[in-house]
């Protein structure tokens, strides 16, 4: 922060969404937004980084010699994560401000900004129709689906100048994807295995996977991918 490093420990929860507060200062933190909503910081954000939610056979292939975080078994966090979903699913939902009916208040969604634009795909929209192809703040993006729904990913569609158009590569693995345009095949971290753009990677844009009523709350002007005909 500033060239300043601060270290978190969990305060609580905000609208069902992680709240960390800093050691060396006091503030408070909201996860989904990396912004200082309380203390001497308020106002100051933290720098966004890259993160996947993947399943773990997935991050290993790509992440040969990684390394593992492996919680203490009395580790406060697991007690506290433990059966979250499940104990979270039957609350009812209570935010400031009026409920948003396009889409179910614990409906899971994989959200995208681009140029100050935002919107939110539905992960049942993914799941059915991976890759998405669409336009966001002036740019043509896609958006692919791996690991049977739990892992998503997007990229900027715009390669070597030209706009390429994606459809699923039925004889390659999953999450893997083929260019219309060239006859390339990309894989899920969005580098071209095969055809004449073989080695070329994707701008990889950031992702939140996320409830509906949590992304609405941090981007209230949100636009909403809709399921077309099946």
């Amino acid at each position: 922060m500033k060239g300043r490093v601060l270290h978190f420990h969990l305060a609580g929860i905000n609208n069902q969404n992680f709240l960390m507060q800093d050691e060396e200062t006091g503030s408070w933190w909201q996860q989904v937004s990396g912004l200082a909503i309380l203390g001497p910081l308020k106002g100051d954000s933290l720098t966004r980084v890259f993160h996947d939610e993947v399943t773990f056979a997935r991050w290993r292939k790509e992440n040969p010699g990684g390394r593992v975080l492996r919680p203490a078994a009395d580790s406060a966090w697991k007690t506290f994560s433990a059966n979250w979903e499940e104990e979270t699913a039957h609350l009812p939902v209570r935010v400031n401000g009026p409920a948003d009916g396009a889409l179910a208040e614990r409906a899971v969604i994989v959200g995208v900004v681009v140029a100050g634009h935002a919107k939110a795909y539905p992960v049942a929209a993914l799941q059915r129709q991976s890759p998405i192809m669409d336009r966001l703040g002036g740019r043509t993006i896609v958006l692919v689906e791996s690991d049977s729904g739990r892992a998503f990913r997007a990229f900027d569609a715009t390669q070597n100048g030209a706009t390429l158009e994606f459809f699923q590569a039925a004889d390659s693995g999953s999450g893997s994807m083929r260019d219309a345009t060239t006859g390339s095949v990309w894989d899920f971290s969005g580098v071209a295995v095969g055809g004449p753009l073989r080695g070329q990677r994707l701008t990889r844009l950031y992702v939140l996977k996320d409830y509906w009523f949590d992304w609405k709350i941090y981007h209230p002007e949100t636009a909403v991918y809709l399921l077309g005909p099946r």
